[in-house]
């Protein structure tokens, strides 16, 4: 078909129309964990800045439970029309279908919209432990198989993929305790439930450490963090498979119009250049991410590993 000035105009003003449609559309925003975490924190102050940038009200709500597994279940049978997004990480579809834990197809029935966050992991040892490094901690559990517990967000998140990468990795009988979120976590952790956790790092988390209520073992980033600059990350520590960040991101239901996607996609784009959340997210020692949906799609694709392109 011949593109035609009157053609491309046409294009372009049918997707302005969307764009229109999706700044009017009433919006929820439906946050995988529970409230109190980084990841709550941060979905909310984006909410405040989309609902600014619409110039309405956005509402927002917390469905915590099955690693976020059951805020994606609500959203894959909501209807396509930008009405509901969920914050997410990305393991409800990277991780949790592949072991049978969820009742969506992650590439039927979700849809990516915006990349938002990444945040480094911390695996942090707690009072009860008695160990004071990685190493001491490996060999305190190769001389008590199955005696230290593990916490994590949940099943399938990325805090037990780091679990199981440093349990298969090294041979170790570890516990594994899931919780909701890691609010609860981080408390029963201080009052010490168990031994050892797989968390965000976040201010609250830092500052147990800094007081040593907390000892930081291990964290899964790229890097060794500025905030924490002696403590080595997982890849220097032996177990690369467990060097893990967390990504976070806005999910619309499976068949929502890719044009709709794109302008919603640009909206928390603008959002994501607000100084105020620009200045929370280094704050919380979180990694601003944005980009395109294609780019959206291609970094859950990488994590997926399906050894094939996967399309929405």
């Amino acid at each position: 078909m011949q593109l035609t000035r009157r053609r491309l105009l046409g294009a372009g003003a049918a997707l302005a129309a969307v764009g229109v449609r999706a700044a009017e559309t009433p919006l929820r925003i439906v946050v995988a964990y529970p409230t109190g975490g980084v990841s709550d924190e941060i979905a909310r102050l984006l909410t405040e800045r989309l609902a600014a940038e619409r110039g309405q009200p956005v509402r927002v709500e917390n469905r915590p439970g099955g690693g976020g597994g059951i805020a994606m279940e609500m959203l894959a049978r909501a209807p396509a029309d930008g009405r509901v997004l969920v914050f997410s990480a990305l393991s409800p579809l990277t991780a949790l279908p592949r072991q049978g834990l969820v009742r969506y197809d992650p590439l039927r029935d979700i849809a990516p919209v915006a990349a938002v966050m990444h945040t480094a992991t911390l695996v942090a040892g707690t009072p009860v432990l008695g160990a004071g490094s990685f190493a001491q901690m490996v060999d305190l559990a190769r001389a008590r198989p199955g005696a230290l517990r593990w916490a994590t967000t949940g099943v399938g998140t990325t805090g037990h993929r780091v679990l199981e990468a440093v349990a298969t990795t090294l041979g170790l009988d570890l516990v594994h305790i899931p919780y909701k979120g890691g609010g609860q976590s981080l408390v029963d952790g201080l009052g010490g439930q168990f031994e050892l956790m797989s968390t965000n790092v976040a201010p609250a988390q830092l500052q147990h450490v800094a007081h040593g209520r907390l000892k930081a073992l291990a964290v899964g980033a790229p890097q060794r963090l500025a905030a924490l600059a002696q403590v080595p990350t997982l890849a220097e520590l032996g177990v690369p498979k467990a060097n893990l960040v967390s990504r976070f991101g806005l999910f619309a239901p499976g068949g929502t119009p890719r044009a709709l996607r794109s302008a919603l996609n640009a909206q928390v784009n603008r959002a994501l250049q607000t100084p105020a959340l620009q200045a929370r997210l280094r704050a919380g020692h979180n990694e601003m991410a944005g980009g395109s949906v294609e780019d959206f799609e291609a970094a859950i694709c990488a994590e997926m590993a399906l050894g094939t392109p996967c399309r929405w």
